[in-house]
């Protein structure tokens, strides 16, 4: 153990074994749900992110020590998010084609994320502060970051809620569609995009590029009415 531990203090120390260990992490996930049949259950970012838990607890590294080297990550969810405006522009004639169903679609599941997330913190007895962190949580991480620093919310818990949400979304998303009999690609990458994200999303969009396009554009247009029904509650929650 002794020699192990002295192997392994000068190299943990180095930024780049960090991102080569996500990375990893990240490949063996894929592996595991291919392995799996291909199953939404075994989501390659859920399975990621408990080996690097498991290997940050084994080792006492820091988070500050990790977050040095995986920065780069973090870096690239904006560039992430914006790429998703290219299936969105392949296919802007579905789009037009179904816009009064998706705004409906968007104010619904806006709407209810909001509200149901913040109403769930203040009848367990919450503070405002956790209870705007939650109403926030349905945006793409970046913007949810963003969002929950201009309301006063707690940036780092709606970030993790971010991520968890769009992890149970890719996990049961498709499944739960199924079982309302609901097979339209549209319908599935928007659901996708609205209530998971950039997981839900990417879990989604190799399936099919329709659907591809819808998560696209759930994902930029439920991010822009979340940016402006979130500040209106924080107003009026004074």
């Amino acid at each position: 153990m002794s020699t192990v531990h002295a192997l392994w203090t000068p190299m943990a120390l180095s930024p780049l074994l960090w991102l080569a260990l996500t990375l990893l992490c990240f490949i063996a996930g894929k592996k595991i749900q291919q392995l799996c049949g291909g199953s939404p259950l075994f989501n390659p970012v859920l399975i990621a992110i408990v080996f690097m838990a498991i290997l940050l607890k084994a080792t006492g590294t820091p988070y500050d020590i990790y977050f040095s080297g995986a920065q780069f990550i973090n870096f690239l969810l904006g560039p992430a998010t914006v790429a998703l405006a290219i299936p969105l522009a392949l296919n802007t004639a579905h789009i037009k084609s179904s816009f009064r169903e998706l705004a409906l679609a968007l104010l619904a599941g806006s709407l209810t994320s909001i509200i149901t997330g913040a109403l769930l913190v203040w009848l367990l007895g919450g503070e405002r502060a956790v209870a705007l962190s939650m109403a926030a949580k349905s945006v793409t991480t970046p913007i949810a970051i963003a969002l929950a620093q201009q309301v006063g919310g707690v940036p780092a818990l709606t970030a993790a809620l971010a991520i968890a949400g769009g992890i149970v979304a890719a996990s049961v998303g498709q499944t739960v569609l199924r079982w309302f009999n609901i097979r339209d690609w549209r319908a599935h990458g928007f659901a996708a995009g609205v209530a998971g994200s950039g997981v839900a999303a990417a879990q989604i969009a190799p399936l099919n590029g329709l659907a591809a396009a819808f998560a696209a554009i759930g994902i930029g247009l439920n991010g822009l009415l979340t940016a402006l029904l979130v500040p209106l509650m924080a107003w009026l929650w004074q």
